[in-house]
C-alpha cells in the first residue's frame, strides 16, 4: 500500500506523458488532413450534416482538420490545454455522431468516444505542471504574455 501513496507525487509526469501521446497522435492524424487541401475538407466538412449543418463543408472540414492537428500540438505542448481540449472533445463528438448516423454503431464510434472522453479529461484536469501553462500558471502570468521591464 506505501508504494501506490508515492506514485501520487508522480501525477503530473503522468500527465505529461498522456498529453504528449495523444497530442502528437493527433498531430499526426491531423497531418494528411490539414494537408489535403479543398478536396480532403470539403469530405470532412459533410459530417456536420449530421448535426444540421449542411452549408460550407469546406470550412468545416479545414477547422476539424486544423483543430486535429494545431489543437495536438498545443496539448502536446501543454499551451491552452482547455480551450484546445474543448475543440478537439468537440470533434470526437462530431465523429461520433457521424459514426452513429452512418449506421457503424458502438463498434466503428469507439475509437472517436474514447478519444473524446481522454480531451474531455484534460477539460478538467488541466496541462499539468510540465506544461506552458504550468509555466505560466507558476508565475502568475497568463498564457501566452509576458512581462516587459
Amino acid at each position: 500500500m506505501m508504494m501506490l501513496r508515492n506514485w501520487d507525487k508522480h501525477r503530473d509526469i503522468g500527465i505529461l506523458l498522456l498529453r504528449v501521446g495523444i497530442g502528437l497522435m493527433f498531430v499526426f492524424h491531423g497531418w494528411p488532413k490539414i494537408s489535403g487541401g479543398v478536396e480532403t475538407w470539403a469530405k470532412l466538412g459533410t459530417a456536420m450534416q449530421h448535426l444540421g449543418l449542411g452549408f460550407a463543408p469546406v470550412f468545416w472540414g479545414f477547422m476539424a482538420a486544423a483543430t486535429e492537428f494545431f489543437g495536438g500540438m498545443l496539448i502536446a505542448a501543454g499551451l491552452l490545454t482547455r480551450l484546445a481540449a474543448m475543440a478537439l472533445t468537440f470533434n470526437m463528438f462530431v465523429a461520433v455522431v457521424l459514426k452513429f448516423s452512418t449506421g457503424a454503431g458502438l463498434a466503428g464510434a469507439s475509437q472517436a468516444l474514447e478519444v473524446g472522453f481522454v480531451f474531455l479529461s484534460l477539460i478538467f484536469i488541466g496541462a499539468g505542471r510540465y506544461s506552458v501553462d504550468g509555466y505560466c500558471q507558476e508565475r502568475h502570468m497568463p498564457p501566452l504574455t509576458r512581462s516587459v521591464k
